[in-house]
Formats: structure tokens, C-alpha cells, sequence
């Protein structure tokens, strides 16, 4: 029987990787596997956390030269205006070129239809599979996280889909050694996840040390909400509140951003990425699962969207 004899001497032990550095140099080592072996990649950006964490990793990645791939942002027209002007100003001072698919579009020439609940959530996976398509995209990134929601946990890093844009979890690839698959036939493309093993605490932690600016509806803030199905709604161009729901003046946060009819606040004191930690770190829910209520449709919701080409 062969032992390994440990160092007695402290000094002498390996030192310890430090956990925002191994995820850091991981999702690096994806950009740079990405840029190696695909033609057209694309960011996916929303101006959102964890896009805007997946952007400062690809200028850490390919440093001093620019990022060699576009921004993509499916804009359902319910966006937060905060989040739409940090979206702006970051490519803009990045000078990273912006390709903007628009529901809003598909609705006005009639080729989408809005929703009887007012939702365009579910109705962006036309405009995201159009512009992968038109613009020839063959490897999308994107900020999902395997802890968000329990769809997005069954995803590996390199997630094949297929002509029409439809994710099958039966042709996933096993990824030993952090070797990634990209092969692909024409017309399909991958997409790409490299903060599938970071947690919301880690996204947080990795900001504060990067000292990363996200849209100040990420901290608390006075803003008027109304409560429907036990979360707090922000009336906009989606509407709302209906009949019965009473706007109250609240100190919110939002814990992600998307589209402003689904997008729950949580009542928050944090005004700081400090105070924003430790109220994360006491959370037993994910941002999901306490603020988007279009995940809420089904137990299944997400599952089914992706299956249709949604991220």
C-alpha cells in the first residue's frame, strides 16, 4: 500500500486557490476555447449583473487587444430605462459594437402577438433565434448560472442547439477535464455559459473585488410598487397595477432585471454591494424564484421555454 507522506511544515504546503480566482480563470479558459474554435460568437447582454459580469470577463480574457465578438440584446420594450442607459454607455465605452433584437418590432409588422397577460417574456425567442440566425452567430454566450432555477442546472457549459434553435437535453455532452465539444452541423449553434458554476453570492463577491458598476436599480431605492401574486411590481409601459392593487411607496431593490411586467423588487435596505452580500448571503430563495413570476407559470416554465430556443 503506498502512503503520501502531508508536509509538516506549513510553509511548505501548496498554496490555496482562492475561489473567485478559480471561477474567474475557468470562465476565461471558455472565452478563449470559444474565440479558438468558432467563427461568430456573440455576447448576449442585457445590461443586467450577470451579463455585465460576462462582459468584464471577456475584456480580462482577451486584454490588451478589444473583445473580438458582438453584443447581442433582445429588447422586449419593457426594459427598465436604467438598465437600458447602462446597457448604452457600457458598449459605448467599451467601444464593443451593440446589436439590438426588438419584440417591439415583430409586434408592430404583426409577425408576434402580445400576450393576454402583458408579458413579453415568453415573446423573445423569435427575435433572439432571428438574430442568431441573420447576423450567422455560431456560439452564443450567456449569463445563465446553474443555480438559478432547476432547467438551467440540467445545462452543460457547451449546450448544443439544433437548426431551429431548440435545446434537447437528451444530445447533452459530457465535459471531463474541462474539455468542451463544440462540433456543430450548419445552421446549428451553441450556446455557451461560462458562469454555469458561479452562485449569486459569487456574482456579488467577484463585483465588489472587481468594483464592477452595474444600473442602480441593483440597490435601494425609493420607488412606488404595487403587490400582485406576493410580489412588488413597478408600474410602466406594460401597465399595472389592475383593479384592487394599491401602489405603496417602498424602499426597493431588484435582484435581476428583464422584462418590468414579470420583474418582482424585494423590500432592502442595501444600499451597498457590502450590505447587498449579506442580504444575499441570508437569502434562502434565488433571484429567480423570488422575482420573476414567468417562471411561475408552470413547474416546468423555463424547461419549456428553453426547449423553444429561450436562454
Amino acid at each position: 500500500m503506498t502512503t503520501v507522506e502531508l508536509p509538516s511544515d506549513p510553509a511548505e504546503a501548496p498554496p490555496q486557490v482562492d475561489n473567485l480566482d478559480a471561477l474567474e480563470s475557468e470562465a476565461i479558459h471558455i472565452f478563449r476555447e470559444v474565440a479558438g474554435e468558432f467563427d461568430r460568437p456573440v455576447i448576449l447582454f442585457s445590461g443586467g449583473k450577470d451579463s455585465t459580469v460576462l462582459v468584464h470577463l471577456a475584456l480580462k480574457a482577451f486584454w490588451p487587444a478589444p473583445v473580438p465578438f458582438p453584443l447581442l440584446h433582445v429588447d422586449t420594450g419593457h426594459n427598465f430605462p436604467e438598465v437600458l442607459a447602462f446597457r448604452d454607455e457600457l458598449a459605448e465605452r467599451h467601444d464593443l459594437r451593440l446589436v439590438v433584437a426588438s419584440v417591439q418590432d415583430y409586434i408592430d409588422d404583426g409577425r408576434l402577438q402580445e400576450r393576454p397577460d402583458g408579458t413579453r417574456n415568453p415573446l423573445q425567442t423569435t427575435p433572439l433565434l432571428d438574430g442568431i440566425s441573420d447576423n450567422r452567430f455560431d456560439a452564443v454566450f450567456g449569463g445563465g448560472r446553474r443555480d438559478e432555477e432547476r432547467a438551467r442546472a440540467k445545462e452543460r457549459i457547451f449546450s448544443l442547439r439544433n437548426a431551429f434553435g431548440q435545446w434537447d437535453p437528451r444530445r447533452q455532452r459530457p465535459e471531463l477535464w474541462n474539455l468542451y465539444n463544440g462540433k456543430h452541423r450548419p445552421g446549428e449553434h451553441v450556446r455557451v455559459f461560462p458562469l454555469s458554476n458561479w452562485t449569486e453570492l459569487d456574482i456579488w463577491r467577484y463585483i465588489q473585488r472587481e468594483k464592477i458598476e452595474l444600473p442602480e436599480i441593483y440597490y435601494a431605492h425609493r420607488r412606488e410598487v404595487y403587490l400582485r401574486d406576493g410580489m412588488w411590481l413597478t408600474s410602466g409601459p406594460w401597465g399595472g397595477p389592475r383593479e384592487g392593487e394599491v401602489p405603496a411607496s417602498k424602499m426597493v431593490r431588484y435582484r435581476t432585471v428583464g422584462d418590468g411586467s414579470c420583474t418582482g423588487a424585494v423590500e432592502s435596505e442595501a444600499y451597498t454591494v457590502d450590505d447587498v452580500i449579506a442580504e444575499v448571503a441570508a437569502s434562502r430563495l434565488t433571484e429567480r424564484g423570488a422575482t420573476r413570476a414567468d417562471d411561475r407559470l408552470s413547474e416546468a416554465a423555463m424547461e419549456d421555454r428553453k426547449r423553444e430556443g429561450y436562454f
